[in-house]
């Protein structure tokens, strides 16, 4: 890699800002706020809306946004009825 031309690559915390989960990672991103994690080391603080510990995804409590299929709606609209 050629010297001066990449972004330094640090250890940083993000935090989820809606259930306050916070993991350390490796970035280039930057911040002016600072945490102490239980490690006792300080790092920089990138607080973000939705992490693993919040997404519906990973939770699990993904709501089904699927409509009805192409022939339920057919037959909703046209009413085959039995």
């Amino acid at each position: 890699m050629k010297k001066g031309i990449h972004p330094d690559f640090h250890q940083v915390v993000f935090q989820d800002s809606s259930t306050g989960f916070k993991f350390i990672t490796g970035s280039t991103a930057t911040s002016k706020d600072t945490i102490t994690m239980d490690d006792g080391n300080t790092y920089p603080l990138i607080r973000v809306e939705i992490s693993s510990d919040s997404h519906p995804f990973y939770t699990g409590k993904q709501k089904s946004a699927q409509a009805d299929g192409a022939v339920d709606r057919f037959n909703k609209r046209y009413g085959l009825t039995n």
